[in-house]
Order: C-alpha cells, then sequence, then structure tokens
C-alpha cells in the first residue's frame, strides 16, 4: 500500500483527536512545534550537503509534517487548514511568475518555443522584487520598508544576508568585492581598539559589526554564509578529531598535550587534506 498526502492529513487528525490520539501530540500548540520545524529544515540542508539524497525523502517528510502540524492546528481555530496553504501558496507563485504564466492562471503558460534560457534573468528578477515589495506594502502598517517581513527569527547570519541582500538591490551597496574587504579591515581595526582600550562591551559591537560586513563579502561573492560557516564548522571538526585520534594514538590526552603538540597535529591535518 503507498500512503498519499489525504492519509497524512488523516494521521495528523488522529493523533490530535483528545479522545483517542497521541498524549505528546495532543499537547502541541503553535509555539512548541517551531523549534522542531527549525531542526527539521536544519536536517534536510545536512543532507544535502552531505549528499545523501537516499536520507532525504525521509527529512523531506519530517518537515511537511511540521506544515502538517500548523495546518490542524489553524483548521482546529478555524483560521485555515491545508488546503488554503496549497491555494495561497499556487496563487502566490502564480502572481509571481507572469512570464511564465502571462494570465495569472495555471493554462495561461508561456509558449513551448520560448525556454527558460532566453528570458531576460534580470527582468524576470525585478519583477519578481516588484512584485513583492507590492505585497509587502498592502500588509504594512506604517509606510513600507524594502526590508519589510525579513524575519527576525533566522539565523543571524542568514538574516544579516537577507537585509543587506535588501538594500543591496536598491543600490545600497558597494561596488565591488574589494570594497567589502576595506570594510572588514575597518572593522577589525575597530575591535582592536576596542580591546586596547579595555572596552569589552565596545569590543563585542564591534564584532558584530566586523560579521555583518563579512557576511556582506559572503553575498557579493554569491555565497550562502551559513553554508560557508557549516562548511568550515565540518573542516574544523574533521581535523580537531584527527588531533585526538594522534594523540589517542601515541597515548597522550588533550589535556597533557601541549599547543604546540596539537598544533603539530593539526598541520598533519591540513597536508593531508
Amino acid at each position: 500500500m503507498r500512503y498519499e498526502l489525504d492519509d497524512l492529513l488523516t494521521l495528523m487528525q488522529v493523533l490530535r483527536d483528545p479522545g483517542q490520539g497521541c498524549p505528546w501530540d495532543i499537547q502541541q500548540g503553535w509555539e512548541s512545534i517551531v523549534p522542531h520545524t527549525l531542526e527539521e529544515a536544519y536536517e534536510v540542508a545536512d543532507a544535502i550537503e552531505r549528499r545523501a539524497f537516499d536520507e532525504l525523502p525521509g527529512e523531506l517528510g519530517d518537515l511537511l509534517f511540521q506544515v502538517v502540524y500548523y495546518a490542524q492546528f489553524g483548521a482546529e481555530e478555524q483560521r485555515f487548514d491545508f488546503h488554503d496553504i496549497v491555494h495561497t501558496l499556487t496563487a502566490k507563485m502564480l502572481r509571481r511568475h507572469p512570464h511564465v504564466f502571462p494570465k495569472g492562471t495555471l493554462d495561461s503558460r508561456r509558449p513551448p518555443g520560448v525556454s527558460a534560457e532566453e528570458l531576460q534573468t534580470q527582468q524576470v528578477n525585478r519583477r519578481w522584487e516588484s512584485l513583492k515589495a507590492e505585497e509587502r506594502a498592502k500588509r504594512a502598517d506604517d509606510a513600507p520598508s524594502v526590508l519589510d517581513d525579513v524575519p527576525r527569527t533566522l539565523p543571524a547570519l542568514s538574516r544579516a544576508a537577507k537585509l543587506s541582500k535588501r538594500a543591496a538591490r536598491v543600490g545600497f551597496d558597494w561596488p565591488d568585492a574589494q570594497g567589502v574587504v576595506d570594510k572588514i579591515r575597518e572593522e577589525l581595526a575597530e575591535v582592536e581598539q576596542a580591546l586596547a582600550a579595555g572596552d569589552t562591551r565596545h569590543a563585542q559591537e564591534e564584532v558584530g559589526d566586523l560579521l555583518f560586513a563579512v557576511t556582506n563579502l559572503a553575498r557579493t561573492l554569491g555565497a550562502d554564509p551559513e553554508q560557508c560557516l557549516r562548511g568550515t564548522n565540518a573542516k574544523f571538526e574533521r581535523r580537531f578529531r584527527y588531533v585526538e585520534h594522534a594523540l589517542n594514538t601515541a597515548c597522550r590526552s588533550l589535556e597533557d598535550a601541549s599547543l604546540d603538540e596539537m598544533e603539530t597535529h593539526w598541520q598533519a591535518a591540513k597536508d593531508q587534506e
């Protein structure tokens, strides 16, 4: 038997049923599920970065289950249901892709003879941002900002990248990567000045400015800062495990080893790469 989407929605309804459901699922609410949603999203990203495509259907299913949770909460409170989510998403994507669906309907696709490569990418991007800006303006109570609807709950690096990307699209940006590198040097100098003055609080603030500037450099290079840092995390972990293994082979513990000794093994790990 192969299960379908309706089976998943039914399963959630049963899990949340006060009479026959699961006690844990019954106790959950909007806020309690959010940490699980974030965790599942990162597990999807991790599987993709590890090229673990055999794990990906399961991880994507876990992420989809979070959406089903919120849909069930919405249905229970008579706010919306899963079908409203699908409708809203489809309508929004049709509206944002007039170059593919000229009349805003699924049956009004562009002529088969026009390939995606022939579309003007810059025009498409400008149109996309224009439509998003119109949507933000409709939702905003005050004067709309290009920074509206950048989620505050995003990881700090991701949010910094999104904020700077929004600003860059309206011209608030350096002309090239070298300008960002110069800004990084400027921010690093300010960190050093604060440290020299013994002002720890100011140094912390300047470190934030330095991180923001480095995030801008990643964006300028067309890279996602979160992915850059995850790659470095994986590299650090791989090399440090090598150090641990080398010391263990020599019957040495991390606590007994000197910094020079650990650095020697660290360099050996780098050389192997």
